[in-house]
């Protein structure tokens, strides 16, 4: 704290206008009041400042004193971040729920990671060696699935002047001390602060060209997710997408997982605090908090620290990635957020834009999505952030500004569809409205590890879905039976696809996660299916022939019925469908 200090001259809910705060600096993180609440400069002019407070300003009273800190609000790095459940400024909610009990009191301060608890810290480095910015100097187990490699903050090298042994330490110990050219010496710690809104730096930014495999086929198939990339989940109350991106927490081959409850309800947070820690890692049979961290911000929280959760998950997820590893945020969703910039810009009373949400809506959605991307750390390490948002449009309404502007930024937009889910269709994502951008850019990747074309296999599968979605209004209209057979072929491949191949049960061992090898083999027999039909068709043979109802079936199920790791059943009915066409060819050439 400095000596710098400004007075509370206007309380307007989370907005505080403070005077005398010519010596304050833009986003300089602040404490207001005798309470000392934190909160941040977000505007100056002349003698005048703006603060968001992220705690609740019951109480204050004009006149109360603004303490200066001198710095941006910062995180603190370092091992106990995993498996933590934070809030939005990360402070973690159970070392305050058993210190003060079930809600967060004013006035605690910025307390984060346990700086008591000691960690057996492997030390790497001696006296003489030289370190550079970000290169790894120590390593901590924090959890059997992960481990925390502590490095040299950002700005800091030279050579290593004092070290410790590897033993036992708490974060706050000075582990060594680097002395630069110019003679500056420095502490490195086990934990290191950084400012949430700044991206951390990387050395080169690298293509996008590996798959974010998740074990659903309408996503690693249809519409893939890049390591690296972007998506956004839009969807009505109800339509699914909390329990999609419980199944991409749970499935998706990150090895670090960012779970941001950004503004929903209690009871839906509840949901997540309580399902996750019982999750189990299906790679490694331990429980899936070992490699996962969740920020909780529900919706009577207070609303200032709701906008800093995003910002809070993706320096955490940037911190991760910068040792190495590729991070999954889920943020859910980025419409409350985007509901809190709009709360607390018409307390500013700043111009509205569209639906009254800030001009500047579009330009903080681009910021945040931009912090992914596949990279090398100043370590020369390669590591990712993929995000994947998760937007609830207003009376599911894909034409509202936040569901609009994600749009733009994001390279896989994910459409859940009501009908779907109400049908019991899951996941709920429409066919017809959903697209991905990474799909050529994969294509290497799917022949290196399947060794055959998916993405034009793929492209035909879609054709025969948009297809079959044209002649649905003309069956309505006049009947199925009036239909030519090969489009009364087309619309029983379409069920096929959508049955058995993009509806997927959470729920069922053999289906909640599937192969990619898998999920290439079941398409290409649904192709075999559809071309060993047509060319009966062409041969003048009806489709109510074609169409055998225990094969079509049969078809349908081998998702249930075929193993995951034992694919001889998907040969063996191939050569059922070779078998059953031949015998029809061979009848009706006679």
């Amino acid at each position: 704290m400095t000596d710098i200090m400004g007075k509370v001259n206007m309380i307007n809910g989370p907005v505080i206008r403070g005077e005398e705060m010519s010596g304050f600096k833009m986003r300089e993180m602040v404490l207001v009041g005798e309470k000392k609440l934190i909160g941040e400069v977000i505007s100056i002019e002349g003698n005048h400042g703006i603060i968001q407070v992220y705690e609740e300003t019951e109480g204050l009273k004009k006149g109360e004193t603004i303490y200066s800190t001198g710095k941006p609000l910062s995180l603190k790095l370092g091992p106990g971040i995993l498996q933590n459940i934070f809030d939005g400024i990360e402070r973690p909610l159970k070392k305050m729920n058993d210190e003060f009990g079930s809600f967060i009191p004013e006035g605690i301060g910025l307390i984060s990671l346990d700086e008591e608890k000691l960690w057996s810290t492997n030390i790497l480095i001696d006296i003489g060696d030289f370190v550079k910015e970000g290169e790894v100097f120590a390593t901590v187990e924090e959890t059997s699935l992960i481990t925390h490699k502590v490095m040299v903050p950002v700005g800091i090298g030279g050579k290593i002047v004092q070290v410790k042994k590897s033993g036992m330490y708490s974060i706050e110990e000075e582990l060594a001390v680097v002395e630069g050219e110019n003679g500056d010496r420095h502490s490195l710690h086990m934990y290191q602060e950084w400012p949430v809104r700044s991206p951390r730096p990387v050395k080169e930014r690298l293509p996008i060209d590996r798959l974010l495999v998740t074990g659903q086929r309408v996503l690693d198939v249809f519409f893939p997710i890049a390591k690296g990339g972007t998506a956004a989940i839009p969807g009505g109350f109800g339509t699914g997408k909390t329990m999609t991106q419980h199944q991409l927490a749970k499935w998706s081959d990150a090895d670090i997982i960012v779970y941001i409850g950004c503004g929903e309800r209690g009871n839906e947070m509840t949901e997540v605090l309580e399902d996750f820690p019982k999750l189990i890692d299906p790679k490694t049979n331990k429980s899936i908090m070992e490699r996962t961290v969740l920020i909780a911000n529900t919706s009577n929280m207070p609303v200032a620290a709701r906008e800093a959760s995003i910002y809070t998950g993706i320096t955490i997820a940037e911190y991760f990635r910068d040792m190495g590893y590729h991070v999954a945020i889920m943020a859910d969703s980025t419409s409350r957020w985007a509901e809190a910039l709009r709360e607390i810009s018409g307390r500013l009373e700043e111009m509205p834009a569209e639906e009254g949400y800030p001009a500047y809506l579009p330009t903080k959605l681009a910021e945040f999505y931009e912090r992914a991307g596949y990279v090398t750390a100043l370590n020369g390490k390669e590591g990712s952030v993929t995000i994947i948002g998760a937007v609830s449009p207003a009376g599911g309404d894909f034409s509202e500004p936040v569901t609009e502007n994600t749009k733009r930024f994001v390279n896989v937009f994910l459409a859940l569809d009501r009908e779907l889910a109400y049908s019991r269709h899951y996941p709920a994502i429409n066919w017809l409205t959903s697209y991905s951008g990474y799909v050529e850019v994969l294509r290497d990747f799917y022949e290196r590890e399947l060794e055959e074309d998916v993405v034009d296999l793929r492209g035909k599968m879609l054709k025969l879905l948009y297809e079959e979605n044209k002649l649905k209004d003309l069956v309505l209209l006049v009947g199925e039976d009036v239909l030519p057979d090969e489009q009364r072929l087309v619309l029983e491949i379409a069920k096929v696809i959508k049955i058995g191949f993009l509806q997927q049960n959470a729920f069922h061992k053999e289906d909640t996660f599937v192969p990619l090898k898998k999920q290439f083999e079941m398409l290409k027999l649904i192709d075999h299916l559809y071309e060993r039909g047509f060319a009966c068709i062409k041969k003048g043979i009806p489709v109510s022939q074609v169409k055998d109802n225990e094969l079509f079936e049969e078809v349908i199920k081998m998702k249930y019925n075929i193993p995951n790791d034992d694919l001889d059943g998907i040969k063996v009915l191939n050569n059922k469908i070779d078998n059953y066409y031949d015998i029809l060819e061979e009848k009706y050439s006679k």
